[in-house]
């Protein structure tokens, strides 16, 4: 019976592992930063090769105001099968229209820092910020922390805008596939 239990155990140890883990990867296609006023923010951005399969993104935004309860900030999702801009549709995947505050108390600390904080200088919250701050981000990959462990293959389309005394935006496209080492 012993013999029995400790073979279904080796049988289903690799099912359990490779059940709750992310099902997918990931390619960096492209990344782009605005901000309506450089001298209060500026962005500078750049996606670097790592190795001969991965990139990550590098970054440093220069915050030279005090970001206050009148800045909102929102994320919107789009997927497509073939990468054309007339091809993208909506995702329900998205994060609404909140100030920066509601944002770092809800979506930042357990989607944008868990998935950041081993590349970049990101505070555990995001609010407040005051003048003068510097955030760098070096070579991040994103680990894939709290986000849906399956997605179809296709083009993804992520943008991140920040409304307020200084309007900015950040937009990253990936190319998503099939993990290939699901036990990894």
């Amino acid at each position: 019976m012993s013999k029995l239990i400790a073979c279904v155990i080796v049988l289903l140890l690799p099912i359990d592992n490779a059940i709750c883990k992310r099902m997918w990867d990931y390619t960096l296609l492209s990344m782009e930063t605005t901000s309506s006023d450089p001298s209060k923010l500026r962005i500078d951005s750049a996606i670097d090769r790592i190795n001969r399969t991965a990139s990550g993104i590098s970054a440093t935004i220069h915050w030279n105001y005090d970001v206050d309860e009148t800045t909102f900030v929102h994320l919107i999702g789009h997927r497509s099968n073939t990468g054309n801009e007339d091809d993208y549709v909506l995702l329900p995947w998205t994060i609404p229209n909140q100030t920066i505050a509601e944002f770092s108390n809800s979506y930042y600390k357990p989607i944008i820092h868990k998935n950041m904080e081993h590349c970049s200088t990101l505070p555990e919250k995001v609010y407040p910020i005051s003048k003068g701050t510097v955030w760098k981000f070096e070579r991040c990959v994103i680990k894939g922390e709290n986000l849906p462990h399956y997605l179809p293959d296709g083009m993804y389309k992520a943008s991140f805008y920040g409304i307020g005394e200084v309007d900015f935006s950040l937009t990253v496209v990936i190319k998503v596939f099939k993990k290939i080492d699901l036990f990894g």
